[in-house]
């Protein structure tokens, strides 16, 4: 991961969007993957990310991630796939 799990201020936009639409925000994680609005916030999307990008983990982290802290795990899913963007590897 580009940014740690509980990283919220480093891009405080989509904190916010997290907290105020979590659904919105997991829209747009699927939306950015090309998958289902619903799939957003799932430990599978979470984990196919995680996968195609070789980060290190598990499926047990990734469940104990959205478990946990689901609004801080779709966050972080989030702005890595923003920092991705902005350098072209996405």
């Amino acid at each position: 991961w580009q940014s740690g799990l509980m990283s919220c201020c480093s891009d405080c936009s989509v904190c916010l969007c997290g907290a105020c639409c979590y659904l919105c925000l997991g829209c747009q994680v699927a939306g950015d993957m090309g998958e289902c609005c619903l799939c957003g916030t799932s430990v599978a999307m979470r984990t196919l990310y995680r996968t195609k990008y070789r980060i290190p983990g598990s499926i047990l982290s990734d469940a104990i991630a959205i478990l946990c802290c689901p609004l801080c795990a779709l966050c972080q899913l989030r702005r890595d796939i923003k920092r991705r963007k902005e350098l072209g590897i996405f």
